[in-house]
């Protein structure tokens, strides 16, 4: 029998603290479900993040149901054992498997889902759910509640128990990293910064995007990730003003800025750096004076980073600072608060600063709340990527600028006096990186 990744202890703390958010509650949980390509090749199948935080089951066709304060509490329903299923797709735990293996106080086969769980429901003052995110277990779920209270010609006077939202629930969870959390991702950014350090040794001119990719790939699959956390962007040249490049296909070539923007997956945290370097191994004046500016740029951001900041200030800093770059570089004309205020910056840097990170490359957690902007705390972690890109076609862009892409990317844990870079393992000051390039 296959092992749990990690203590179930772990994700039973887990579930007591969400236990304290949703007394005489219910929370519904699936699976994602099995996806096919088409009849002959499948998708790599990756739990769902919240349902791997809370219960540490990696199986698909599965779903929580967690009723704090009552017995059963914990309720796994789960794929039954099949022999022959399992010489195509590997071991199942199967319903009494999953029992021994994880401690769940009940377990049922999935099939026994919309039989069950309306009973286990009934009780609860309102129901935890994420409506529209797994639509092929919708209607489960909607059968599921009709059924809690009689059917679809219900008695009179009962009606629907209030649904609210299960992701935004666990993000108030996951935005806060504990210790053994925080070890993963460390090891996702040490694994993805080496990763990155590969890729610059490898690079020559000549090569195919495509090849540094492998590169990268190679490298951390070689020190114990288990995937990339994302789908790597390997874009050089021109190629790097395209934000979401996905091609990853271009021959490189001297005289070319490449933008690597690659991460690994660890214990399923992942890791999420961003770098550029010369194809030749030497920036050109321009190049490097548009580098250096936005170096500066990130490195101030991170000074900033402690608990109490507001989230947005980041932000708000990074466009000032764009901004003030792009005027310095005849991009724009006219003031900083005038170009911030009609938002003319935007078409150079287009994106947010940072976003949360953890079981998920965007992690589940919000930034805003009522319309303000939250305030850093300690076990936030969190991206600093700030950027210009200058399109090979724009004609307002000085001629030394077109089809230069740069953005700079890092992994911030907040601490309780400031931050820690955990990505601080891959160079991005100019010496350095001319040092490791080919």
């Amino acid at each position: 029998m296959r092992k749990p990744k990690l203590s179930n202890e772990i994700f039973k703390a887990r579930r007591r603290r969400l236990a304290q958010l949703i007394p005489n509650c219910a929370l519904i949980l699936p699976a994602w479900p099995e996806y096919y390509r088409n009849a002959d090749t499948e998708h790599a199948y990756r739990p769902e993040s919240n349902l791997y935080y809370l219960t540490g089951f990696e199986e698909a066709e599965s779903c929580l149901v967690f009723r704090p304060g009552k017995t059963p509490e914990t309720v796994m329903f789960v794929r039954q054992k099949n022999v022959e299923r399992e010489t195509w797709d590997g071991f199942r735990y199967g319903v009494q498997g999953a029992k021994d293996a994880y401690g769940y106080d009940a377990t049922y086969a999935i099939e026994e889902f919309e039989r069950i769980a309306p009973d286990l429901i009934k009780d609860s003052e309102r129901v935890y759910y994420t409506m529209f995110r797994n639509k092929d277990f919708d209607k489960h779920f909607g059968n599921v509640m009709m059924a809690s209270i009689g059917g679809w010609r219900p008695k009179f006077g009962a009606g629907l128990k209030p649904i609210e939202d299960a992701n935004s629930l666990i993000g108030e969870l996951r935005i806060r990293k504990t210790d053994e959390e925080a070890e993963a991702m460390r090891r996702a950014a040490q694994i993805s910064a080496e990763g990155h350090i590969e890729m610059m040794k490898a690079t020559k001119p000549g090569m195919n995007e495509r090849v540094l990719h492998g590169v990268f790939i190679k490298a951390i699959m070689e020190r114990g990730a288990s995937a990339e956390s994302y789908g790597g962007i390997v874009a050089s040249g021109n190629n790097a003003t395209t934000l979401h490049y996905r091609f990853n296909d271009a021959t490189i070539e001297s005289g070319q800025l490449l933008l690597a923007d690659c991460g690994a997956e660890f214990g399923y945290y992942a890791g999420d750096i961003t770098r550029c370097w010369p194809v030749n191994g030497r920036f050109s004046t321009p190049q490097k004076r548009i580098y250096e500016q936005i170096l500066q740029l990130q490195k101030e951001l991170i000074a900033m980073v402690k608990p109490g900041l507001a989230a947005f200030d980041l932000q708000k800093f990074t466009v000032e600072r764009a901004t003030q770059i792009l005027i310095s570089e005849k991009v724009l004309t006219g003031s900083v608060e005038e170009n911030v205020r009609t938002g003319a910056y935007a078409k150079y840097y287009p994106h947010g600063v940072s976003h949360l990170l953890g079981l998920d490359v965007h992690d589940s957690g919000v930034l805003r709340m009522r319309g303000e902007s939250r305030h850093l705390e300690p076990g936030w972690a969190l991206t600093i990527e700030p950027g210009l890109y200058f399109p090979a076609g724009d004609p307002a862009v000085p001629e030394e600028l077109r089809g230069i892409g740069i953005r700079i990317e890092d992994d911030i844990l907040v601490t309780q006096d400031g931050c820690e870079v955990m990505t601080k393992g891959v160079p991005k000051d100019v010496a350095d990186i001319e040092a490791l390039v080919g």
